[in-house]
C-alpha cells in the first residue's frame, strides 16, 4: 500500500489540508507548556512560534532545561501544550483526540531516539517493518529497499540487534523510522549513545534522507559538531527562542551556545 493510499484511508481530522493551503512539514504558534501550578509552576516553553519546511534538516539547540526536548516532544504529539497551537502539516494536534494522535504519530511521523528501542527477538528487517506490521499493512517493497540501501544495512537484514554493532542498531532504528515516508522524523540526541565514527556516519545518513530522499527531519542535540549537519540551528534558552543559524558550522554555533551558556 502506498503513502498516499494509507492517507486517504485516515480520518478527515488526520488528513493535511488540500496542497497550496500549507506549506510548512511542522510548525507551532504561540506555543506555552507549564508544568505544575502557583509557586511550583515551572515555564518549559514561553509563546514559542517555529515553522519548518518541509525536505529541510533542522536542529534545535540550547542549554539543559532551556525547552529543546518539551518542544520537540509537543511538535511530535507526545505531549501537550497549555496553550497555543502545535500542527503536523495543516493539522493542529490538539483538535485531534489520543486515538487520532496515536494514528497520526504511527502513519505521519518517525521517531529516532538514543536508546536504539530495537526488539532482541526480532530481526533487524522485521523491526524496520513493525510499524507497518501493527499497522496491519505491507511496507513498500521499493521504499524498503531503496532505505536500507541508503543506510547501508541491506546485508544485515538477517541478523538480530545482539548482531549488530551500536551503530548498525541505531541506523536499523532510522530505517525503522522512515519506513512509512513520513511527514517528518524526529530525533532526539540520536547520536548520545554511538562512538564518534558511528555518530559521524550516522549524521551522514541523516543528511543524505534528506537530500536525496527529501525528508524532513528535526533532530534535537547537545552536540555543536552534530548540529553543523543541520540546514538550520534553532537556539532555545528559558523556554524561548533566542537565535536562529542558517548554514551552520560547528565554530558558529559553537559561538552562540558560548553566549548562552551552554
Amino acid at each position: 500500500m502506498t503513502t498516499e493510499s494509507v492517507r486517504s484511508a485516515l480520518p478527515a481530522a488526520l488528513t493535511e489540508v488540500s496542497s497550496g493551503r500549507t506549506e510548512l512539514a511542522a510548525s507551532t504558534r504561540h506555543a506555552c507548556k507549564i508544568y505544575g501550578s502557583g509557586d511550583t509552576a515551572v515555564t518549559a516553553l514561553d509563546d514559542v512560534s517555529l515553522e519548518l519546511p518541509p525536505g529541510r534538516f533542522t536542529a534545535i539547540m540550547g542549554p539543559s532545561g532551556s525547552g529543546k526536548s518539551t518542544l520537540m516532544h509537543c511538535l511530535a504529539g507526545l505531549d501537550t501544550l497549555t496553550s497555543g497551537q502545535a500542527l503536523i502539516g495543516g493539522t493542529d494536534l490538539a483538535s485531534l483526540t489520543e486515538k487520532q494522535r496515536t494514528i497520526l504519530r504511527r502513519d505521519r511521523l518517525g521517531f529516532v531516539f538514543q536508546s536504539f528501542n530495537l526488539l532482541s527477538t526480532l530481526t533487524a528487517e522485521e523491526n524496520i517493518t513493525l510499524p507497518a506490521d501493527l499497522a496491519g499493512r505491507d511496507p513498500d517493497p521499493a521504499w524498503l529497499e531503496t532505505v536500507v540501501t541508503k543506510l547501508n544495512i541491506a546485508d544485515r537484514m538477517a541478523h538480530r540487534p545482539s548482531e549488530l554493532s551500536g551503530g548498525q542498531q541505531q541506523r536499523v532504528a532510522v530505517a525503522r523510522a522512515l519506513i512509512s515516508q513520513p511527514d517528518v522524523v524526529f530525533a532526539d540526541e540520536p547520536t548520545g549513545a554511538l562512538d564518534s565514527r558511528a555518530s559521524t556516519e550516522l549524521l551522514r545518513f541523516l543528511r543524505s534522507v534528506v537530500d536525496d530522499l527529501g525528508q524532513t527531519v528535526v533532530m534535537v542535540t547537545h552536540d555543536p559538531g552534530a548540529a553543523a549537519y543541520a540546514d538550520r540551528v534553532v537556539f532555545l534558552a528559558d523556554g524561548a527562542i533566542v537565535d536562529e543559524l542558517d548554514d551552520p558550522s560547528k565554530e558558529r554555533v559553537l559561538a552562540i551556545m558560548g553566549r548562552l551558556g551552554g
